[in-house]
């Protein structure tokens, strides 16, 4: 892929994972309104908000794996396509039957499944088209996107949400998620190669096996248990931020503006995140080791954010709750420059694969995490307990790649064993 066709590709990926977390964080904008409207306790909101990581830990091997044989890109639009008609109908939902939590948790299901594929297809693209040296700051950049649009449907989706009702924020975030979608498909890829594609998927994943996944040679290696495991903790400590943090700060601050508190943590994240990448980049083309650079990197977006998380538990005030918040959030971004990028150290062949165990692994922590913040709020009354938890779940796997997180390739073997 040429400089600038990279640059193009950079960009629209930027804006598609910005679109994914407008449609994925309408929810959570959406949580305190929703409650009110259907007359939900914290328990139930809790199994809605996680309900949307029963279908997200379901596809990620899968795309993982689809990403690795026909291209990531390919993925991209096809999921893309469906979330964004979700989110686009999830208010018609309502509509249906007095049984409103059971058709918005089918709903997130969904919106879970068609998602989940992203990241790995994303991994998988990148590993293939980026070279090793832009690596870092490519998937830094992109990655960005899930601050950006977190940011985006924080502000609009907030006075939306004063101005014309919950209903809204969901259809601001399909329709923009289509028009993204037709774009992609309009001017960037190839329409032959896509509908080629769609049949390969319709005859039921019959695709060639020109690559094989060595599985068996992976699972055996320490360092991919280790980034698997890194993966797992800091997937779990975002989600769990993400889902309670708008709840949070409309309960323990109901006079503050909400594009106050939805808009500056995410804010801050996104030069973060493309400093995280630079800097990466930068010490390794000094000399210094890769894997001495990944976990610099994890030191800062597991530790460090787990210190700001476990500050926010302990304060009540509004601004330096803001700040907590902020800086928490922030550094998690450095993760993209971590153990996101780690993986395609160890596996460049097989990395969507590979990505997508771990965030499956994520995933499901993310169900139990997010259920058991609603669960530690409801018996509790304090949030400092759902901090705690993020902090936990943080250092756990921190401690983990930093004894057996390493750089170099584990897939190469001669005797590849099939999925």
């Amino acid at each position: 892929m040429s400089r600038p066709e990279c640059q193009v590709w950079t960009v629209m990926l930027l804006l598609g994972t910005c679109l994914l977390y407008c449609a994925r964080v309408s929810m959570p904008i959406c949580a305190v309104s929703m409650n009110e409207d259907f007359g939900w306790n914290k328990k139930q909101s809790g199994i809605l908000l996680s309900s949307f990581f029963w279908g997200y830990c379901l596809t990620q091997i899968m795309g993982g794996h689809l990403g690795d044989r026909i291209g990531g890109d390919k993925v991209i639009l096809i999921s893309a396509s469906a979330w964004g008609f979700i989110t686009a109908v999830t208010p018609l939902l309502s509509h249906i039957s007095s049984a409103h939590l059971v058709f918005m948790t089918l709903s997130r299901i969904l919106m879970g499944l068609f998602q989940g594929v992203y990241f790995p297809a994303l991994t998988s693209l990148l590993s293939q088209k980026v070279r090793e040296s832009e690596r870092a700051f490519t998937y830094s950049t992109v990655g960005a996107g899930s601050q950006f649009g977190t940011l985006v449907i924080g502000g609009a989706g907030s006075l939306l949400l004063e101005w014309y009702g919950w209903q809204s924020v969901f259809y601001f975030s399909g329709v923009f998620t289509l028009i993204w979608v037709y774009f992609m498909y309009r001017y960037l890829l190839r329409k032959k190669e896509l509908v080629m594609s769609l049949g390969i998927l319709a005859k039921g994943f019959s695709i060639s096996k020109q690559k094989k996944v060595p599985w068996r040679q992976l699972f055996r290696r320490p360092p991919v248990w280790a980034v698997i495991f890194a993966q797992l903790s800091s997937a779990s400590s975002f989600f769990i931020l993400l889902s309670w943090l708008p709840t949070f700060f409309k309960e323990t601050f109901p006079n503050a503006k909400g594009w106050v508190f939805n808009v500056i943590p995410w804010l801050i994240a996104i030069p973060t995140s493309v400093f995280s990448g630079f800097l990466s980049d930068h010490l390794i083309s000094q000399g210094y080791r890769t894997i001495t650079v990944r976990k610099l990197m994890q030191v800062m977006g597991l530790g460090l954010s787990s210190v700001f998380a476990l500050c926010l538990g302990h304060t009540r005030s509004f601004c330096k709750s803001i700040i907590f918040a902020s800086a928490s959030i922030g550094l998690q971004t450095f993760n993209h420059s971590g153990i996101s990028v780690n993986i395609q150290d160890l596996a460049p062949s097989c990395a969507g694969f590979l990505f997508g165990v771990a965030n499956t692994a994520g995933a499901l922590a993310g169900v139990v995490g997010v259920c058991m913040g609603g669960y530690l709020i409801e018996t509790t009354g304090s949030w400092t307990s759902v901090f705690n938890l993020v902090a936990i779940i943080s250092n756990l796997g921190l401690c983990m790649f930093l004894v057996f997180g390493e750089a170099q390739r584990v897939d190469f073997s001669s005797a590849y064993e099939e999925l």
